[in-house]
C-alpha cells in the first residue's frame, strides 16, 4: 500500500474511533513514514550521508506549524476582547427575550421561523465575511456561537446544520472569491503554482474556472438544510450563559463598547489588508480595546490568557497537522501515487481527472490545509494535465478543487474544528459524528461531483 494512503487511513481511523486527532495525527505519520521505508531516528547511510528520520521530518514540521498556531492563539485573544466588550451576549439575550416573550415556555413559540432562518442566514454571512471584510477567520466562531447556544436549543436547531452552514461560509468563500483568504488561496498559491509548474495562467478568470466547483457546494449546502431539517433536542447547559433566564437579563447594549469593538474590528481589517498579516492584525484590535479602555489592564492578562485556552487545542492540532505534513511528503510517494493512478486509466481524461482529485481528496484530508495542499500537489499536476491535454481552465480547475477537497470533513481542518469549538461549548457536540462526518458527506461528495465535470467541460 501507498504510505501517503496508509498514513491518512490511520489518522481517519483512529480519529473516528475517538482516539484523540493530535495522537492520530502523530501514529498515522510515523506508521506512514516507516512505512515508506525511513528510519525512525537519523542514521548515517553507506555512503556517509545521514539520512533525517520519521522524528526528524516530524519535528522539522512542528516548527512550520508554529506561525499558524500563533496567529490562531493572538485570534483568541482578540475574539475574547470582543467577547468582552458583551455584544454578543447582549444580542443573544436580546434574542432569548424575544422567544420567551416575557414568560418561560418549555415549547417553541409560534412565528419565530423567521427568527431561525435569520439567524443560519447571519452566521452564514458571517463565515463568509470571516475571509474578507473582516478576515479573522474561524475566531468568530467563539464569540458568536456559545451565548447563542441557548437560543438553539430552544429553536430546536440540529447543530450538525449549523456546523455545515459555518463550514460552508469557510471553505466556499475561499475557493471562489479573490479577495482576502481567497486572494491568497487563488491568487497566490493555485495560480503561482500552476504557472511555475509550466502551465501559462495569464488572462484565466480564476473565478469563472471555479464556478462549477463553488456550485457543487452549493448544491451541498442545500442538501444539509433538507437533511438536518428535523427539530433536534439538546439539555440547556451552562456555555455562554447559566441559563436563559442570565442571558434575557443581560443588560442592553453599550453604544461606547460596541463603537469601540467596531473601531477594533475595522483596525484589524485594515492592517490586514494593508500588511496581509493576520497576527499583527489580531494585536492592534486587542491594543485598541485596551487603549479605549473596554479591555482594562488588570484585565487584560485574563483576557489574553482565555483567548489563548480557547484556541489551543486548535494551535496544536495545526502544529500537529503540519508536523504529518511533513513526513508525507518526506516519504516521496504522493507522485507515485498520483501516476499509479493515472496509469490505471490509460490515458482517459475522465477518468484521470477522477483519480487526481480522489488523490486531492485524500492528501487534505490527511494534511487538514488544503492551501498546504495546493503546492504540493501543483507540480505534479499540471506535467500530467498537459500530457492528457486538459485546457488551462480545466487545469486549475481540477488542482483548484483537489485541494479544497478534504478541507471540509477533514479532523484535523480548521474548517471542522472551529465549529466544534463553538458547539461542544456545553459539551453536545463530537467532533467527529457532528462536524467532521456531516460536512464530510455533503460537501466533499458534491464539490468531488462538480469538479469532475468542470475538467471535462472547461
Amino acid at each position: 500500500m501507498n504510505a501517503v494512503m496508509l498514513g491518512v487511513l490511520v489518522m481517519l481511523i483512529l480519529s473516528v474511533a475517538r482516539v484523540h486527532v493530535v495522537l492520530s495525527l502523530v501514529v498515522g505519520a510515523f506508521a506512514g513514514g516507516l512505512w515508506a521505508g525511513l528510519p525512525l531516528a537519523d542514521s548515517v547511510g553507506a555512503n556517509g550521508e545521514t539520512i533525517q528520520g520519521v522524528m526528524t521530518h516530524f519535528q522539522n514540521g512542528l516548527s512550520g506549524g508554529a506561525k499558524i498556531a500563533l496567529s490562531y492563539a493572538m485570534l483568541g485573544a482578540f475574539a475574547m476582547a470582543i467577547t468582552h466588550s458583551g455584544l454578543p451576549q447582549q444580542i443573544a439575550g436580546a434574542v432569548i427575550r424575544k422567544i420567551n416573550g416575557n414568560q418561560n415556555r418549555d415549547t417553541i413559540p409560534s412565528g419565530i421561523n423567521m427568527l431561525k432562518w435569520g439567524l443560519l442566514g447571519g452566521l452564514l454571512v458571517m463565515g463568509v465575511m470571516s475571509q474578507n471584510v473582516v478576515p479573522i477567520h474561524i475566531a468568530f466562531i467563539p464569540m458568536i456561537i456559545p451565548p447563542l447556544l441557548l437560543v438553539f436549543n430552544r429553536l430546536q436547531i440540529d447543530r450538525r446544520l449549523i456546523a455545515c452552514v459555518i463550514t460552508f461560509g469557510l471553505v466556499t468563500t475561499y475557493m471562489f472569491l479573490p479577495y482576502g483568504f481567497g486572494a491568497i488561496f487563488l491568487r497566490d498559491i493555485l495560480l503561482t503554482n500552476v504557472d511555475k509548474a509550466g502551465m501559462s495562467t495569464q488572462g484565466i478568470n480564476v473565478m469563472q474556472a471555479m464556478a462549477i466547483p463553488a456550485l457543487g457546494m452549493v448544491c451541498g449546502l442545500i442538501l444539509a438544510f433538507i437533511h438536518y431539517r428535523k427539530p433536534r433536542v439538546y439539555q440547556d447547559k451552562p456555555a455562554g450563559h447559566s441559563s436563559n433566564q442570565d442571558a434575557a437579563d443581560e443588560p442592553k447594549i453599550s453604544s461606547y463598547r460596541s463603537l469601540v469593538a467596531a473601531a477594533a474590528i475595522a483596525a484589524c481589517f485594515v492592517i490586514q489588508l494593508k500588511y496581509d498579516n493576520l497576527l499583527l492584525g489580531a494585536m492592534i484590535g486587542f491594543a485598541v480595546f485596551m487603549m479605549l479602555g473596554v479591555v482594562r489592564r488588570n484585565e487584560a492578562d485574563t483576557v489574553f490568557n482565555n483567548g489563548i485556552k480557547m484556541m489551543a487545542m486548535i494551535g496544536f492540532i495545526m502544529i500537529a497537522a503540519q508536523g504529518f505534513a511533513e513526513v508525507m511528503k518526506a516519504t516521496d510517494e504522493i507522485k507515485p501515487l498520483v501516476e499509479a493512478s493515472a496509469a490505471m486509466f490509460a490515458g482517459s481524461k475522465a477518468a484521470a481527472a477522477f483519480a487526481m482529485l480522489l488523490v486531492g481528496l485524500l492528501v487534505t484530508m490527511g494534511i487538514g490545509s488544503s492551501f498546504s495542499t495546493l503546492p504540493i500537489i501543483a507540480a505534479i499536476y499540471v506535467p500530467l494535465c498537459i500530457s492528457l491535454g486538459f485546457s488551462p481552465m480545466a487545469t486549475i480547475a481540477i488542482i483548484g478543487t483537489a485541494g479544497a477537497l478534504g478541507d471540509a470533513g477533514s479532523p484535523a481542518s480548521d474548517s471542522t474544528l472551529g465549529p466544534t469549538m463553538g458547539l461542544n461549548s456545553d459539551g453536545q457536540h463530537d467532533h467527529m459524528r457532528d462536524s467532521v462526518i456531516p460536512t464530510f458527506i455533503h460537501y466533499n461528495i458534491p464539490l468531488f461531483i462538480a469538479g469532475w465535470i468542470a475538467a471535462l467541460v472547461l
